[in-house]
């Protein structure tokens, strides 16, 4: 599997996904890389017979979305994974979202974390699934995008009251 170069998801931006600034909803890029989650969830085997039968799910502990560039209603628009970090029950994962022509349009960092369902509560990988995400994360190139782990701030100071 190559998770640089193949799109795990293809969308086209809806007419309910623009603003009154006649662009995509910060929102909807949210809406994009949710359901990006859900296409990575069935890459690695969690569909939703698996989730019924195992009761157990994947859920978003932290997202960290970056807007690049706008984009407009009816743009085709792809979303590429890339694997950062896993352990025994949390991914690590870089979503980026591009145009056509290849140009970023947003990136989202996230953190998610395996869930068994009838506790609801973090749990292990199931090993069907551990096995898909070792042999995935194997696969993945390890360079680290520059927008990944970064950290909100006004670089001018220690806060209110510098400016």
């Amino acid at each position: 599997m190559d998770n640089i170069n193949k799109p795990l998801l293809k969308e086209k931006v809806q007419k309910e996904w623009v603003d009154y600034n006649a662009h995509m909803n910060d929102a909807a890029y949210a809406l994009v890389f949710s359901r990006a989650v859900d296409r990575l969830m069935e890459d690695i085997g969690l569909n939703e017979t698996f989730r019924e039968h195992e009761k157990y799910s994947i859920y978003t502990l932290e997202t960290h979305l970056c807007y690049l560039a706008e984009v407009r209603e009816r743009e085709p628009i792809d979303v590429f994974v890339q694997w950062l970090d896993y352990d025994s029950k949390r991914l690590h994962v870089f979503f980026e979202m591009k145009d056509q022509k290849g140009k970023r349009l947003a990136t989202s960092e996230q953190m998610l974390m395996g869930m068994n369902m009838e506790s609801r509560r973090p749990a292990p990988f199931p090993l069907p699934i551990k096995d898909q995400i070792q042999k995935i994360a194997n696969e993945c190139q390890t360079i680290k995008p520059q927008e990944a782990g970064r950290r909100i701030a006004i670089k001018r100071g220690n806060g209110i009251g510098n400016g």
